[in-house]
């Protein structure tokens, strides 16, 4: 069963709802005022009521669009299998011990990619039902919001501009990069001490968009300037608007 509990406060309408057993998302808009639509992919380790995702839709909603986040599989309160459990504390082994956590977070995101791309078209069939969803649809998603959304872009039409960046180049989804000609941003940690320089340069690389612009920023992994917000915006702006 399909449900939506909507509140407001200080203008934002904000929309919780549940598609199924358990898939949860929050949609949060201006006003049910005709607007296009941007998908927020969380990282690793997040869910859709992030403060990093509430704080981007925050700023897309006071620029006019729609923004959209659910929980990716395993996530928030979604069931965690053994699978799941394994792969998160292989993750923080790796890291606490040194050693590349490449290898490890590389497929565990391409097996939730696969079940999470058809909880995301799903997610959009529901939400083009809804009064004020018109227009161009947007993506973004840094981390492992990139190794959902890669594939996604690459199999939905109906996204037209996307966000991507902090992930490794892995050749099944460099090939679906490879299928994505929309006009893309991609950001890229110059000093990122998980994912090597020319991995992540290897992936905005494969992308096959005529139009698409690289923000390599100094700094570690998790040290993505804030700004880089604005710039998003100013993005979705340009090509969704």
């Amino acid at each position: 069963m399909n449900t939506l509990r909507s509140t407001t406060t200080n203008g934002l309408l904000e929309r919780e709802f549940t598609l199924g057993d358990d898939l949860h998302g929050v949609l949060w808009s201006p006003s049910e005022d005709p607007a296009p639509l941007v998908l927020l992919g969380h990282g690793g380790g997040r869910d859709a009521k992030a403060a990093p995702m509430a704080g981007r839709a925050k700023r897309l909603v006071e620029a006019g669009f729609h923004a959209v986040c659910i929980d990716a599989p395993g996530h928030g309160n979604r069931p965690r299998t053994a699978y799941d459990v394994q792969q998160e504390a292989a993750m923080k082994e790796a890291m606490a011990t040194g050693v590349p956590v490449g290898p490890i977070v590389v497929p565990y995101n391409r097996h939730l990619a696969d079940l999470a791309v058809p909880e995301w078209q799903a997610t959009l069939d529901f939400l083009e039902g809804l009064p004020g969803i018109e227009g161009p649809i947007g993506y973004f998603g840094l981390n492992m919001g990139t190794a959902i959304g890669v594939p996604l872009t690459a199999r939905e039409p109906r996204i037209s501009a996307a966000v991507f960046g902090i992930f490794w180049y892995d050749e099944q989804l460099a090939t679906h990069a490879r299928e994505i000609k929309i006009p893309v941003e991609y950001l890229l940690q110059w000093d990122d001490q998980h994912i090597p320089r020319e991995s992540g340069l290897a992936l905005f690389d494969a992308f096959a968009s005529t139009e698409k612009t690289l923000h390599a920023n100094s700094g570690a992994h998790k040290e993505v300037p804030r700004f880089e917000v604005d710039s998003m915006v100013r993005f979705f702006q340009r090509h969704l608007r």
